[in-house]
């Protein structure tokens, strides 16, 4: 089981970070869902923060509150950029995206323990 939760993780990590994205612009932003799916899909710049990291890639590590841009104060003003109807798709998108990283924390904590 612990091996079919190990392939499975990075699917649904994935899937979280490009197709769900989609769904939620369908939903909410129906009338331009394709540029807010795109605007969204760019809210992943936001893992350029990785990159000051060392190493850069630890399969173990959780990106919350590590990297400078998933910090709780980074996350705090996502939650504040939904206030502002112009930044309210890119705030989204970067919640979805922390969202997304956080389950894959508690997905390794899962596996690991």
């Amino acid at each position: 089981m612990s091996q079919f939760l190990e392939i499975l993780q990075p699917v649904v990590h994935y899937s979280l970070h490009f197709l769900v994205p989609g769904l939620i612009a369908y939903i909410f932003f129906r009338k331009n869902w394709k540029q807010a799916w795109l605007i969204m899909i760019l809210t992943m710049l936001v893992d350029l923060d990785h990159l000051f990291a060392t190493p850069i890639f630890e399969p173990g590590r959780c990106s919350i509150n590590f990297h400078p841009l998933h910090s709780y104060y980074a996350i705090a003003f996502y939650v504040l950029m939904l206030f502002f109807p112009k930044l309210r798709i890119v705030a989204v998108g970067l919640l979805f995206h922390m969202f997304t990283d956080y389950q894959d924390c508690l997905w390794m904590w899962y596996v690991n323990n």
